[in-house]
C-alpha cells in the first residue's frame, strides 16, 4: 500500500497537482483572451528553475524550438510558452499567497503517501528549522517591496530577504522546504519589516495549515524572547532554541548557581577511541530573563572535549522536559537547525538553484514569486530524492546533483521527450536505450 502511495510522488503526479493549484488562481490580466494563460506562464516559470537555466534568456533562446514546445507540453503541460519579457509582465503582478497551495499541494502527498515517516523525531514529532536569508541585493534596481538600507558610504541599498522553514531531521539529508515567508518593505511603512515580525506570520500560516502536526520549532538565539515563546506556546508548538551567556545573562545567572551547587543533571559519553568527551548538562524549570519571569524554560548545554580542551561548545532552551534518557536526542534537534543553512539555503545558493540570481526584479511582486517558484521546484526535488526509485536511480548515476542537472537539460534541448519515465530512464540506461528522438537541427541557408 505505502509502494502504491509513494507512486504519487513522482514527478508528472506533483506536477499535474501543482499545475492544478496554477489553474485555480484567477488571472489579474483585464484582457477577455489572453495568448498565454496564467497557468502556461507559472509552469514555465517553473520549468526554468526546475531545470536549472541560468537565465530567462537562454531559456527564450530555444523556447521556440520544436523539441522545446514538445517537451514543455509532455513534461510541464505548457501549451503556450512565453518569453522571456512576458514571463516577468505576467508574473510581476501575481500575488505570492496564490503560489502558496502548490507548497500545501505537495506536502499533503508526502504525509498521504506516509513519505514523512522516516522525518519523525522523539516518537511522533517532526522537526522545523527557521531561518532567514539573503535573496537579492542592489544599489541600482528597486521595487515597492524592497527593504532599505543607507550604508555608511552614503550608498543607499536595495533588498530582499526571506525567512525560510524546512522540515528536517539529524539522520537525513533531505530537507521539506515550507512556505518561506518574505521579509518585505510594506505599503506605507515607515520601517523595513524584520525577521521578529515575519517569523509570527510563518508561525501562525504553518499552524493554520497544519494543525494536527506535532512540531518542533528549531531557532537560532535571536528567537529566545520572551514574546515569541509565549507564541509558540499559544500556537502549540514545541521549540529548542539557542541561547547566548551575552543576550541572556538572568538565566546563566542561574545555571551557574546550579553549577556551583552541583546541582544539574546531566550525562557524560566517550568516543570509542576514548580521546573525545561528550558532556551534556541540563536544568529544568528555569527564568528565561526578568522581563518574562512567568516563562519557565528548560536549559541544555552540549560540550565536546577532545584531550580534555573545549572543542565546541552549545546552549538550548526548550519546553521539552529534559533527562538523561533523551538530552542526546534533543541536543541532536538542536543541531538540526544547520540543516536550514547547509542543506537548504547553500543548496538554493551554489547548486545551480541560483536563489540569489536576479532572473527579474519586476515593480510590484516578481522577485519574491520568483523565489517562490525556485523553493518550490526545490521542495519537489527533494521529494524526488526521498521516494521516488526513478529519481534515486538516476542520482546515483552521477557524483553530484548539478551533474545531473547538466545531463537534465541536455536531454531536455537535444531531444523529443514523450513522458517523465522516458526521460529518467534516458538518463539512468542511455538515451539510445530509451529511444528519444533526437532533434533535427535545420540546415543554414544563409550562406
Amino acid at each position: 500500500m505505502a509502494r502504491q502511495l509513494q507512486q504519487n510522488l513522482t514527478n508528472s503526479k506533483l506536477l499535474s497537482l501543482v499545475r492544478e493549484t496554477f489553474k485555480s488562481i484567477t488571472d489579474h490580466r483585464q484582457t477577455a483572451k489572453c495568448r498565454i494563460p496564467l497557468v502556461d506562464a507559472l509552469m514555465s516559470g517553473l520549468a526554468v528553475f526546475a531545470l536549472k537555466f541560468p537565465s530567462l534568456l537562454k531559456f527564450d533562446e530555444q523556447r521556440q524550438e520544436k523539441h522545446i514546445r514538445h517537451n514543455l507540453e509532455t513534461l510541464y503541460g505548457v501549451k503556450v510558452a512565453p518569453c522571456d519579457t512576458q514571463l516577468r509582465e505576467v508574473l510581476d503582478p501575481v500575488k505570492p499567497s496564490h503560489i502558496h497551495p502548490a507548497f500545501r499541494a505537495v506536502l499533503s502527498s508526502v504525509i498521504e503517501a506516509h513519505a514523512l515517516e522516516p522525518f519523525r523525531f522523539l516518537g511522533e514529532r517532526f522537526l522545523v528549522a527557521v531561518d532567514g536569508t539573503g535573496q537579492f541585493s542592489s544599489s541600482t534596481i528597486s521595487c515597492s517591496e524592497c527593504a532599505i538600507k543607507n550604508t555608511r558610504g552614503g550608498t543607499t541599498l536595495y533588498y530582499h530577504q526571506l525567512l525560510g522553514a524546512a522540515i528536517v531531521h539529524p539522520d537525513r539529508k533531505q530537507v521539506l522546504p515550507l512556505i518561506p515567508e518574505p521579509i518585505l518593505h510594506k505599503d506605507g511603512e515607515t520601517k523595513n519589516d524584520c525577521e521578529q515580525t515575519a517569523v509570527k506570520r510563518l508561525l501562525e500560516r504553518l499552524r493554520h495549515d497544519y494543525p494536527k502536526l506535532p512540531i518542533i520549532i528549531v531557532e537560532d538565539a535571536l528567537f529566545a524572547k520572551g514574546p515569541h515563546l509565549k507564541l509558540l506556546k499559544k500556537l502549540n508548538f514545541s521549540y529548542i532554541i539557542g541561547v547566548k551567556e551575552g543576550d541572556h545573562a538572568h538565566l546563566f545567572e542561574a545555571v551557574h548557581a546550579h553549577e556551583e551547587n552541583d546541582t544539574m543533571g546531566g550525562l557524560t559519553q566517550q568516543d570509542k577511541s576514548g580521546k573525545v568527551t561528550y558532556l551534556y548538562r541540563f536544568i529544568n524549570g528555569l527564568e528565561l530573563n526578568k522581563s518574562h519571569p512567568d516563562v519557565k524554560v528548560n536549559f541544555l548545554e552540549y560540550v565536546e572535549l577532545e584531550n580534555g580542551q573545549v572543542r565546541c561548545r552549545f546552549t538550548w532552551v526548550t519546553d521539552l522536559e529534559i533527562t538523561e534518557n533523551n538530552c542526546v536526542e534533543i541536543t541532536r534537534g538542536g543541531r538540526s537547525r544547520w540543516k536550514i543553512e547547509n542543506e537548504t539555503f547553500n543548496t538554493l545558493k551554489n547548486q545551480e538553484y541560483r536563489l540569489e540570481h536576479n532572473y527579474g526584479h519586476g515593480q510590484q511582486h516578481l522577485s519574491t514569486n520568483f523565489a517562490l517558484l525556485t523553493m518550490l521546484a526545490f521542495l519537489i526535488d527533494q521529494v524526488q530524492e526521498l521516494a521516488c526509485t526513478s529519481f534515486q536511480q538516476a542520482r546515483k548515476r552521477f557524483r553530484s546533483r548539478t551533474s545531473l542537472w547538466e545531463r537534465m537539460r541536455a536531454l531536455f534541448v537535444g531531444y523529443f521527450i514523450d513522458d517523465w519515465e522516458t526521460f529518467w530512464q534516458a538518463i539512468i540506461r542511455g538515451h539510445q536505450v530509451a529511444r528519444l528522438q533526437p532533434r533535427v537541427v535545420e540546415p543554414d541557408n544563409t550562406s
